[in-house]
């Protein structure tokens, strides 16, 4: 029997989010993780606030909406705003009660330098792998080191001379349209000579040869060899330098951390370079680099131990983090311009990566 379609509207239903959200979702376990560390959080985000004035959108709101669009690659903040006017699952993790209005996308814009920077970033970043330290989920010894190239919102089409004259019109471009072509055979560019007009601190970099060279960012991560946690990120412009300079400093600040006691750092090929091995053993790290096959800076004093091979079938687990970041947390093509707003977005990613990690780590049966 075929029944009828109910075109009378429904009585009003009293609920509240916590009842629509089941009570195994994976976002309650995040949520208490990103709650605790945001509550951790609160003298410093109150610090950045005048104390009269007319109220501002609570900050915890603004950081939660981020991680919302980082942990389900929303493409843009307007379609987050969106998603969070008819979404009761990502409702309910910002925080918003049912009887509040959505903030307006322009919000993120106008907090953009004071709230969601890279200072920030890098303290709500702290706060999440202080929780993983807390449940002894993080290795005191053994890490990997690599880097990653993200593609820059700037196309090659942008790109202009350095010492071409202020208020001098470029080149005119063939053909209508958008997306006009633009001859540039026969010249050569770099990032000596020139510069994106859209993304000025972006670099030209490619990841190996024969690969076409994109105007890039360069993000540098540390992760410890237990769980595959990062512990921490650096982000730079692109180089043939920037993977091992931003590596020693971010051994370094582990070093710190950590004080005295062995570590060692399994990185591949292309950290294999006298300077940088030898600034790894400067501070007291044993440097478990991939070997090349000429000229390597690695010798028998390292290589002769089985935590060797052990750290080089460990280190392609930080290869993890970053097909995470990009397929997920929307790193793939970025959608902001500038180093400090990049860097910032690097580093909530890194975060976010994390508390996937944990809320799959702590949700495993313990060990007896």
């Amino acid at each position: 029997m075929r029944g009828d379609e109910e075109r009378q509207a429904g009585f009003i239903l009293m609920t509240t989010l916590e009842d629509v959200v089941p009570a195994d979702h994976p976002l309650r376990a995040i949520r208490a993780m990103v709650d605790a560390a945001l509550e951790q959080m609160s003298p410093e985000l109150a610090a950045l606030y005048a104390s009269g004035g007319r109220p501002s959108v609570a900050p915890e709101y603004l950081l939660r909406a981020q991680l919302v669009q980082i942990l389900y690659a929303v493409p843009s903040e307007r379609r987050l705003v969106e998603e969070l006017e008819y979404n009761l699952l990502l409702r309910w993790f910002v925080g918003l009660p049912l009887d509040e209005p959505v903030f307006h996308a322009t919000s993120f814009t106008k907090n953009r330098d004071r709230l969601l920077n890279a200072e920030i970033a890098e303290a709500f970043f702290a706060a999440i792998r202080s929780q993983a330290e807390a449940h002894k989920l993080l290795s005191r010894e053994h890490f990997s080191l690599d880097g990653t190239l993200i593609e820059a919102a700037a196309a090659l089409k942008s790109l202009r001379p350095v010492d071409e004259d202020e208020g001098e019109e470029p080149p005119a471009p063939r053909g209508g349209g958008r997306n006009p072509d633009v001859d540039w055979h026969g010249e050569r560019r770099g990032n000596a000579s020139h510069r994106s007009s859209t993304d000025p601190e972006a670099r030209l970099a490619r990841k190996g040869d024969g690969r076409e060279a994109r105007l890039c960012y360069a993000g540098h991560s540390l992760i410890e060899n237990r769980n595959g946690l990062i512990v921490d990120a650096e982000l730079t412009q692109a180089s043939g330098t920037a993977e091992r300079e931003a590596g020693l400093r971010l051994l370094a600040r582990e070093r710190r951390r950590r004080g005295r006691g062995r570590m060692s750092v399994a990185a591949d090929k292309g950290y294999d370079t006298k300077d940088f091995v030898a600034g790894v053993r400067a501070l007291k790290v044993t440097p478990h680099v991939a070997r090349k096959k000429r000229g390597s800076a690695i010798d028998g004093r390292t290589t002769r131990h089985p935590g060797y091979a052990v750290s080089l079938r460990r280190r392609k687990r930080i290869e993890e983090g970053y097909g995470w970041m990009k397929d997920v947390g929307g790193l793939r093509k970025l959608r902001h311009r500038g180093r400090a707003k990049v860097a910032a977005l690097f580093t909530f990613s890194c975060a976010a990566y994390n508390l996937v990690r944990l809320r799959s780590l702590l949700a495993e049966p313990a060990l007896t």
